[in-house]
C-alpha cells in the first residue's frame, strides 16, 4: 500500500502581529525532522502544502523542497482568528490573543461552538471546512504516487484524523490540541481507501526534547 506523511508545521510565532510565520524553534524542529527522515533514506514522490507562509517554510527547512511542490489551500488552517472576531464581535479580548492557555481554552469553546451550526457569518463554516479537508485527501492520495509528504496544520489534521476514524465531530478539536509541532500523522492508502496507521508521532523529539512544542 501506498503512504502519506502529514506533517504539521513547525512552531509559528504565537503573540506576533502575523502569526503566519516560523520561530526559530519552529525552523529547527522543521530541520531535526527533516535530518531524521533523510538519515532513513525517506524520499517522497509528491510534495503537497497548503498556502500558507508557515506551511511552505516548514518542508524547506526540512530540505524536502525540490521545485516540483504542490499548493492545495484545502490543507490550510481553519481562520481561528476570524472564528474568534465573530464570537467576540468583532473584538478579541487581549488574554486570549496573548495567553496560551486562555487561547486555547477559549479556542476550543468557540470551535465546538462553530462545529455545531453557531458563530453565523463566520467566513468558513465546519461543513465547508470538513469537504475542503477531505478533497484535499483525495487529491495528494490519487494515483501516481507511492510516497507522499504533506505540511499541514493542526487543525486540519486532527479533522482529517477524526474524518479517517469515522469519530464524532468534537474528536476534531480534541486531536487539535494533542497535534505536536513537526509529528507526523501517518496514512496508507489504496483504490481510494485511506487509513491512519500513526498520529502525533515525532521521533526527532527523542534525539532533542528540548524542541518539542504544542503551540
Amino acid at each position: 500500500m501506498a503512504e502519506l506523511y502529514l506533517v504539521r508545521h513547525g512552531q509559528a510565532a504565537f503573540g506576533a502581529d502575523n502569526y503566519d510565520q516560523l520561530s526559530d524553534l519552529g525552523r529547527r524542529q522543521s530541520r531535526a525532522l527533516g535530518a531524521w527522515l533523510k538519515a532513513r533514506d525517506f524520499a517522497p514522490d509528491r510534495l503537497v502544502t497548503g498556502t500558507l507562509t508557515r506551511q511552505i517554510d516548514t518542508l524547506t527547512e526540512m530540505g524536502f523542497d525540490d521545485g516540483t511542490v504542490e499548493r492545495d489551500a484545502g490543507f490550510n488552517e481553519y481562520d481561528f482568528h476570524d472564528l474568534l472576531k465573530v464570537r467576540f464581535g468583532g473584538e478579541i479580548p487581549d488574554p486570549v490573543l496573548q495567553d496560551r492557555k486562555t487561547h486555547f481554552r477559549t479556542l476550543r469553546d468557540t470551535v465546538l461552538e462553530w462545529q455545531s451550526g453557531g458563530l453565523v457569518g463566520a467566513s468558513e463554516s465546519f461543513a465547508t471546512f470538513e469537504e475542503r479537508t477531505t478533497a484535499a485527501m483525495q487529491a495528494a492520495t490519487r494515483d501516481g504516487a507511492k510516497r507522499v509528504l504533506v505540511v499541514s496544520s493542526g487543525g486540519a489534521i486532527g479533522q482529517i484524523s477524526r474524518a479517517t476514524i469515522e469519530a464524532p465531530a468534537p474528536t476534531m478539536m480534541e486531536l487539535n490540541l494533542q497535534v505536536r509541532n513537526t509529528s507526523v500523522a501517518r496514512f496508507v492508502f489504496s483504490k481510494g481507501r485511506i487509513m491512519l496507521q500513526t498520529f502525533n508521532w515525532a521521533p526527532h523529539f527523542d534525539l532533542d526534547p528540548t524542541i518539542e512544542s504544542y503551540s
